[in-house]
């Protein structure tokens, strides 16, 4: 029988398990979700299900540099709890993913999950983690970044990691830009990066509250220029002050070092990701009256 993609994601949104296992298991219980479920759990996925309705927004960001540091690769790898993104085990199993997003080069996740780590694929190594250690553990996201130049790469804590492509300039300073955007996180390069709509309603905010001051219009409009060049300045690279030189701007130092910045990656563990809020009341009687 066909199943559908809609299906294949809403078992593996209940239980964790892999889209190439969960599309099987569908086709081996013509697609009885119920009847799917206990074929991932007599598959052994028992636990990695149990644990897939939990909160997964620890983690950490292992990445991967390889061919003279021209190509590089970041993962995110999400747990539950920071004791567990700390854990060599699942410390271990992020840098094999990155290695595996490097040098398979997948599309996408579900991709990269169908890759091997010592003969098993990632999403039955992910799975065996999960038993091993107890919390639902997830792959999130990759990015994979490229540069003719020098590719800069900094990961801060486990936490924090970035690419950033540079033309020009050198090895050092690839990786200080790189600890650059970990620190002051910018949104976009250079202003003519940022698009016109992030613009003109910046502009409409900045508007609506000089016009609160009772200032003629020309004096308005001089006031909104300035307050947009600062904005512009706050979430641009270019614009930010160097975060080791707070006297120099990154523009002037690129321009001190004959140097372009192309572009540049940033992710952070469990950025975006809406956390759970515990009820300590609703606990409590859960635990009361046994729910």
């Amino acid at each position: 029988m066909t199943i559908s993609a809609k299906d294949v994601k809403l078992l593996r949104d209940r239980t964790g398990a892999g889209m190439m296992d969960c599309k099987k298991a569908l086709q081996e219980t013509d697609g009885d979700m119920e009847a799917a479920i206990d074929f991932l759990r007599a598959k052994g996925s028992a636990k990695a299900a149990k644990r897939a309705a939990k909160s997964a927004d620890e983690g950490t960001i292992g990445s991967y540099l390889h061919f003279g540091g021209k190509i590089g690769v970041m993962v995110e790898v999400n747990c539950e709890t920071d004791f567990v993104a700390k854990d060599n085990s699942f410390m271990a199993f992020a840098e094999a993913v990155a290695r595996n997003a490097l040098a398979e080069s997948p599309a996408d996740v579900d991709a990269l999950m169908q890759t091997k780590i010592d003969g098993a694929t990632v999403e039955e190594a992910r799975q065996a983690l999960v038993s091993k250690i107890g919390e639902n553990i997830q792959v999130r996201r990759f990015v994979r970044s490229s540069s003719d130049g020098s590719l800069g790469a900094y990961i801060h804590g486990g936490r924090i990691g970035v690419l950033v492509d540079l033309a020009g300039g050198d090895e050092e300073l690839a990786r200080d830009l790189a600890m650059h955007v970990a620190a002051m996180n910018p949104e976009f390069v250079s202003s003519d990066d940022v698009p016109a709509d992030v613009m003109a309603r910046e502009k409409d905010i900045l508007i609506a509250q000089a016009e609160g001051s009772g200032k003629p219009p020309e004096i308005i409009e001089k006031m909104v220029e300035g307050r947009l060049r600062k904005h512009l300045a706050g979430i641009t690279l270019l614009g930010q002050p160097f975060v080791k030189d707070s006297d120099l701007t990154v523009e002037k130092l690129l321009q001190q070092s004959g140097a372009r910045v192309n572009g540049f990656s940033r992710l952070a563990v469990g950025e975006g990701i809406e956390k759970k809020q515990e009820n300590f009341a609703d606990e409590v009687m859960q635990q009361v009256t046994g729910g």
